[in-house]
């Protein structure tokens, strides 16, 4: 198994656990609790950013060349920040088990335009993979969408297809720029894509802090533990990303993008979502995808 391949997997468990604790972060009561979200993630990342420049020994005198990293990579931040505000918004109206199987087919869909755009051919076995991680994800989504104890108004129901959909483009594109940028042209390296990203996090969590200010309202790591404990595990996940996709980006955003399947059986398992045994079916279907594309030497 590839080094890459391994940080994929990484990242699918981080980002699963960070799925689960941003469901339980939020409340729906109280309107600010997905600017919070964001706000949490950007000061983790800034100062996991600043702890990581620090222990590589960079040299904080060439700021210039940081600020201009941080802009040349803002198409990709971008993307990110925005689809992550999108679903941290999203969950406040949908269930765990039903928002996220719909984000998370931006990762297959991100291996396929890869393939269409960058012509490359792979082994038969891998798109069998894509297919069965794509039914899985997709299926289990239609599932639960059929749930009625799920959404309880017509606004809710709305916002709960319409916010799922935008995070899955967005996020899907920013993958597909994040490609690019790390592996298929190279125009960054993984250090710098890291470091900019998580410096742009931070300075949208600083106008946030501002907003919040305004508005009276304050974040406290006690009341609001399980957003600091999420924004650990989405930045921790966030190191392997960049590292799994500058490796093999086509292969790997499906991994990575299938962290749902992991959430699903979390939310399941601590939030007493419930599973039927069809969805069961689906999720294995889309870890058989998983495993096959693990173990492929490419």
């Amino acid at each position: 198994m590839k080094i890459g391949t391994i940080f994929s997997l990484l990242c699918f468990l981080l980002w699963g656990l960070a799925d689960l604790f941003y469901k339980k972060s939020n409340n729906e009561k109280d309107k600010y609790s997905d600017l919070k979200t964001a706000i949490v993630v950007g000061i983790v990342m800034g100062l996991y950013a600043t702890g990581f420049i620090i222990y590589n020994g960079i040299n904080f005198s060439n700021i210039g060349k940081y600020l201009i990293d941080v802009l040349k990579y803002l198409p990709v931040s971008f993307c990110y920040i925005l689809s992550m505000y999108i679903g941290y918004k999203g969950l406040k109206y949908i269930e765990l088990s039903i928002s996220s199987p719909v984000q998370n087919t931006s990762g297959v869909i991100t291996s396929l335009l890869l393939l269409l755009f960058f012509k490359e051919v792979l082994p038969g076995k891998a798109y069998i993979a894509f297919i069965l991680i794509f039914i899985g994800i997709f299926g289990v989504s239609l599932l639960e969408k059929k749930d009625n104890k799920v959404v309880v108004t017509k606004k809710n129901k709305i916002l709960a297809i319409v916010f799922p959909i935008i995070y899955c483009l967005i996020d899907g594109l920013g993958t597909f720029l994040d490609a690019i940028y790390l592996d298929k042209f190279e125009l960054v390296s993984e250090n710098v894509a890291l470091v900019a990203y998580e410096y742009t996090f931070l300075l949208v969590a600083i106008f946030g802090i501002l907003y919040l200010k305004r508005h009276k309202e304050k974040i406290t790591i006690k009341k609001d533990i399980t957003m600091w404990v999420a924004a650990i595990f989405e930045t921790l996940g966030q190191f392997f990303y960049v590292f799994a996709m500058a490796d093999n980006s086509t292969i790997n955003a499906s991994i990575v993008g299938s962290y749902c399947i992991l959430s699903l059986l979390l939310s399941s398992i601590f939030l007493k979502e419930k599973l039927s045994i069809p969805k069961y079916i689906f999720l294995i279907i889309a870890i058989i995808g998983i495993v096959i594309l693990a173990i492929l030497d490419i």
